[in-house]
């Protein structure tokens, strides 16, 4: 593979983009920390398996930002890597002609060329760093970064959050643990001392100073949610334990919707209504969300896939995020 240095230098970053991402991380963490009151919304497919259909969807998430940036702050999904329970496709970055050719290098390329294309559309991205030797490719061009409920116990992964410039988010873990998350977030705020892939391809030693814009994400367990009232209150009292006051986000997906993708909805409209009835501690809200609803399987026709539906977890449509998001407007004139 080439290195993250030459493909650095192939599909450089410019000035102009460099002060967008900075300027949007300033913004997260303002957000993640309570100076900026308004909500984030995290909002974007499952996982981008069409180059076209991201950038569309990008475009919409451009329009709509501008509507609602009294209120709000979107932040577009864009996940190139996917963790399997078992086995299946595992993202953009791993198999980008969805063959099973895992032409790792072009993917890394491809999910390259989109971040650029996106932050030039003035797009924040938000993605979630799984493989370690993944991240220095892109990690320069990441707003947003999360660490999923696998992996959220990792101590390379918290290492590495305590190291990354961005803002960092710990999900929950698939059976409910909020405590994991939380201790996430003590481990990355301080200074580590690891071994690291550097620009060159070589393992060196990274030193971090850790990282004070981390949050935990409430996600659900395979069993029940976790957006209800008394829950985010639990979790906000553990987090007072430890002497946490970053705010919370809540994914919509995953536990919280049982795995129906139509139940974000209710997930979305409970958290905001807990929002702006004066919980200040929520800091914002998740979802997947495509062109269209629903999802298909991968099969081995890759060009008889519908265009703009997820090929791993099933999403709300457009439509239905769009109203979603205005409604953000109408509850603050109440």
């Amino acid at each position: 593979m080439l290195t993250p240095r030459k493909i650095k230098e192939k599909l450089a970053v410019t000035q102009k983009q460099k002060i967008f991402i900075e300027k949007s991380r300033e913004v997260i963490s303002d957000l993640i920390t309570g100076k900026d009151g308004r909500l984030a919304i995290v909002l974007g497919p499952c996982s981008i398996h069409d180059l076209s259909a991201a950038l569309e969807y990008g475009r919409r998430v451009r329009a709509l930002a501008d509507e609602v940036a009294s209120t709000c702050v979107l932040v577009m999904r864009v996940y190139i890597e996917k963790p399997r329970t078992v086995t299946g496709w595992k993202g953009l970055a791993y198999d980008p002609h969805l063959d099973g050719s895992n032409d790792i290098q072009t993917g890394i390329f491809w999910a390259r060329e989109l971040f650029l294309t996106l932050t030039d559309l003035g797009i924040p991205i938000a993605t979630e760093f799984l493989n370690p030797f993944l991240i220095p490719y892109i990690q320069d061009l990441v707003s947003w970064g999360f660490i999923g409920a696998r992996t959220s116990a990792s101590q390379p992964h918290r290492e590495l959050a305590s190291y990354l410039s961005c803002p960092i988010g710990f999900k929950n873990s698939p059976e409910g643990n909020v405590d994991q998350a939380i201790h996430a977030m003590i481990a990355a705020g301080c200074p580590h001392r690891f071994p690291h892939l550097n620009d060159d391809g070589q393992i060196a030693l990274a030193e971090s100073t850790g990282n004070p814009y981390t949050h935990v994400v409430l996600r659900g367990s395979r069993l029940e949610s976790n957006y209800d009232p008394a829950s985010i209150a639990e979790a906000i009292e553990t987090m007072d334990l430890h002497g946490l006051k970053n705010r919370i986000l809540v994914d919509c997906s995953h536990g919280n919707c049982q795995k129906e993708y139509g139940r974000q909805k209710e997930a979305f409209q409970a958290t905001l209504e807990q929002f702006e009835r004066g919980n200040r501690k929520i800091l914002g809200i998740m979802l997947e969300s495509h062109l269209e609803e629903g999802s298909q399987y991968l099969s081995e026709s890759p060009s008889s896939l519908k265009y703009a539906v997820s090929i791993t977890d099933p999403c709300l449509g457009w439509n239905e995020t769009e109203m979603l998001v205005r409604s953000i407007a109408v509850y603050s004139i109440i």
